[in-house]
């Protein structure tokens, strides 16, 4: 199994917290599977710290099973009489570190809590060095208590982690070095940047056998894993299914969306709001555009993994397990390459600072208009404007894919911020190499450069 990964930054911010001669209050939240738990662990390697992790139970046991858990470091707890109010100020008053995972699950039990914490930062820790981190993976409750304006505990916390999925580069370590570009993007296209499903993953098996045994086997260990996330965050999941099911199968416009679901347009936007609260979609506009004003916006899910699943596992019974052993090969193969190939743009953005390092790109994503559609898009500080077309496809990129990106970037509206006339470099990216003619302009013309799949998972790995 893996060490632990990445979130370098986060354990920096944790470890300076601690460090702290003052009382301080971390947050740290994100869905499930994320490694908040591995996180905090990591980073208090080296410190004495009380870990409690809490689980669905009375809060008379909660309370219990926490001072049994502090014993072990402050045996002087025991005599504490066993109240939150008296158990945390007894270690505060010890300077202790203190970790309430899963803290939604006890605010359940007892609804005070998040004001009994309130009460003692605003009143009572002025002379500790005390530091208490707050772990939870309903977002929905964390807001509730320590998030929001109208929340017990806002404007008490030193840190705020939102903790989310790792980066590319950062979750091909789970892998091996030998691995090809094909695999590194075909896998990032199916498991994404979450840890829990990473670790399902076997680095010796081919992707096909990963798929069919965490994913297709109604045994597999990922087979029901976002209904089961979903159901643990929603109390009436049925609407926000349908419409995380539109949106992997293309319907990705409010208009789409609600056509494909059958919900009323101006009912849409609560379920899309929460949807984007809970980071499982974004809303995504053309480069050029702000999110506030934008006519013209998509919604994609987020992670990998959930995308994967409902486009092609939602809905489908026991159909994966009656085709046996097949069935990767009939239903999910035929379809994969033009599946990962959003996720590859999506990578090929990414890429694009590190491999344009002769400009300082400010932004990158895509731009749509009508009929008109640009897959990478790189916006310059300067008068430069970087436009890509990408193709993970088995066949080379051929120059009408080209002569096709020039066509479109031509209603693209950008102007430099100087007000002066914008130059275009064009970017061209293959799974499959290019044919002989797209070469040939990339020799001739120095506004046009190549890149295949190894150059941009080399550059996200640099």
């Amino acid at each position: 199994m893996t060490g632990f990964v990445d979130r370098t930054e986060e354990l920096s911010r944790l470890r300076s917290l601690y460090d702290s001669d003052e009382a301080e209050l971390a947050v740290i939240f994100g869905r499930r599977r994320l490694g908040k738990t591995a996180l905090v662990r990591e980073s208090l390697r080296d410190d004495d710290a009380v870990v409690y992790q809490a689980k669905q139970k009375t809060s008379a046991l909660q309370r219990q099973q926490f001072v049994d858990t502090a014993a072990d470091s402050y045996p002087g707890i025991t005599r504490i009489r066993e109240d939150w109010e008296a158990i945390l100020g007894y270690l505060t008053e010890q300077d202790a570190t203190i970790v309430l995972d899963e803290f939604p699950y006890l605010v359940e039990q007892d609804q005070s809590l998040p004001s009994v914490l309130q009460a003692m930062f605003d009143h009572e820790l002025d002379d500790s060095s005390a530091t208490i981190v707050l772990v939870g993976s309903s977002i929905s409750m964390m807001e509730d208590a320590a998030l929001l304006g109208n929340s017990p505990l806002y404007g008490r916390s030193s840190l705020k982690l939102d903790i989310r999925q790792l980066p590319f580069d950062a979750a091909m370590e789970f892998f091996d070095d030998t691995d090809t570009a094909d695999e590194q993007v075909f896998r990032w296209g199916v498991f994404g940047g979450v840890p829990y499903y990473l670790e399902e993953v076997s680095p010796t098996a081919t992707l096909a056998e990963n798929i069919h045994r965490t994913i297709l086997s109604r045994h597999g260990t990922l087979h029901n894993e976002p209904d089961y996330v979903l159901r643990m965050e929603l109390t009436e999941p049925t609407r926000y299914f349908s419409i995380l099911e539109a949106i992997a199968g293309g319907s990705t416009s409010r208009n789409e969306i609600s056509g494909t679901t059958g919900i009323d347009y101006n009912q849409l936007s609560k379920y899309l709001d929460r949807l984007s609260r809970l980071r499982l979609v974004d809303q995504h506009v053309p480069v050029t555009e702000q999110k506030e004003r934008s006519k013209r916006s998509r919604y994609r899910i987020r992670d990998p993994f959930f995308r994967f699943w409902f486009h092609f596992v939602y809905g489908t019974g026991d159909r994966y397990d009656e085709l046996g052993g097949g069935a990767y090969e009939a239903l999910i193969e035929p379809e994969l390459a033009d599946f990962v190939s959003h996720p590859f743009e999506d990578l090929c953005c990414s890429a694009l600072r590190t491999l344009y390092t002769d400009h300082t790109i400010t932004d990158t994503g895509q731009w749509w208009y009508q009929d008109h559609e640009v897959d990478v898009v790189g916006l310059s500080a300067g008068r430069t404007l970087i436009a890509g077309e990408c193709k993970f496809q088995q066949s080379p990129l051929g120059y009408d894919a080209f002569s096709k990106l020039q066509s479109h970037v031509e209603e693209l509206r950008w102007t430099p911020s100087d007000g002066r006339e914008r130059t275009v470099e064009y970017a061209l990216f293959s799974r499959s190499g290019f044919t002989s003619s797209v070469e040939s302009a990339a020799s001739e013309r120095d506004d046009l450069r190549l890149f295949t799949a190894e150059d941009v998972t080399a550059a996200l790995r640099a």
